[in-house]
């Protein structure tokens, strides 16, 4: 009988020491899957669709070569079930080292973030092949006419605005999205940036402008955008327009015939091109062209609004980069002067 009991216990104590084997081995496979390494490629996303189990996400991962042996996965997550709540999304593996990283990415739903730049000064045709050369961009935009995207955008004119035209509706920003974003919804956020710093700069502007309608000082804050990159001009720049305004002048603005020449320009103006009359040469036409000419910035609507104190109805390049300004046409011809000889010395290396 005691060799009965003996024999009992000693079968217990071997399955005992088996199957405590058997657990710390398995528990060793969980830890190891967890430090497992993840080698990914430069750059490389990886999907995770919606309704994703914990045993299709493993076998995912394998065929992905992201995991050895999905094996014991479902097992890591039961015993670390704060990994388990994975989030559907499109995550980039950059910086991820192993498994439990992957999770801990998979977990937060930071999906992949992708950043698109509408440069200051651009024109919607510019904007329009950014969107195009976007990745992971979905395109709804096609071949669609200009009105036609407008009517897309679901937008309402800006008041004063007459013409379905986009130029000068997107603020130049850089925007992040994340796959399969559209370009539409980044336009629209783009546009109401725009609508913000222009109702801004129209409702806080100086009360003796010379502009009908924020449209209006949408148009001029995009000249003003062209003629000048120099912060700290804006103001001064905005002034002579303001000034010429006043006065009745043109405004005798280059960046408007260069516009208006459309794919004519070729990287100057000529004789001819001031001459000849569109729609947006201002040197033939009075007051404002028919809609903005490029993007501009809460700076330029900004200066447009609080044009500088000053009675300069003139500017022209000085050759460092920024514009000498004039209040009348002699001190003009003579900066025009200067100016010419600055170029004659560049030219001949001087």
């Amino acid at each position: 009988m005691k060799k009965l009991i003996y024999c009992f216990l000693g079968l217990s104590l071997l399955m005992f020491i088996a199957v405590a084997a058997a657990g710390y081995w398995g528990y060793r496979q969980i830890e190891n899957l967890a430090q497992q390494p993840i080698t990914a490629q430069a750059d490389q996303l990886l999907t995770i669709e919606r309704g994703t189990t914990g045993k299709k996400l493993g076998e995912f991962l394998q065929q992905q070569g992201l995991l050895k042996d999905a094996t014991f996965f479902p097992f890591l997550l039961r015993f670390q079930p704060e990994l388990s709540a994975v989030k559907a999304g499109t995550y980039s593996l950059n910086g991820v080292t192993n498994v439990t990283e992957l999770l801990q990415l998979l977990n937060s739903g930071k999906e992949a973030q992708f950043g698109i730049r509408f440069g200051d000064g651009e024109t919607f045709k510019q904007i329009r092949q950014t969107l195009a050369a976007a990745p992971h961009l979905q395109l709804q935009l096609g071949e669609k006419s200009e009105a036609e995207v407008f009517d897309l955008l679901g937008l309402a004119p800006v008041e004063g605005q007459t013409l379905k035209n986009l130029e000068g509706l997107i603020y130049p920003d850089t925007y992040h999205y994340t796959v399969n974003a559209t370009d539409v919804g980044l336009l629209q956020r783009a546009i109401q940036r725009t609508q913000q710093a222009l109702d801004k700069a129209w409702q806080q502007r100086d009360k003796d402008l010379p502009l009908k309608n924020p449209y209006e000082m949408l148009i001029l804050a995009s000249i003003v955008e062209k003629e000048t990159a120099i912060a700290s001009e804006r103001p001064q720049v905005a002034a002579v327009f303001i000034n010429r305004l006043k006065r009745g002048m043109r405004l005798q603005t280059d960046p408007t015939v260069i516009y208006g020449m459309g794919d004519n320009y070729q990287g100057n103006i000529r004789r001819k091109d001031l001459d000849e009359k569109t729609a947006y040469n201002t040197y033939q036409i009075d007051g404002l062209p028919p809609t903005p000419i490029a993007m501009p910035n809460e700076a330029s609507l900004q200066a447009v609004a609080h044009p500088a104190d000053t009675t300069a109805l003139y500017f022209v390049a000085d050759g460092s980069g920024g514009h000498k300004f004039s209040n009348s046409l002699a001190e003009h011809n003579q900066a025009v002067q200067q100016y010419l000889k600055w170029l004659r010395s560049q030219k001949n290396g001087n």
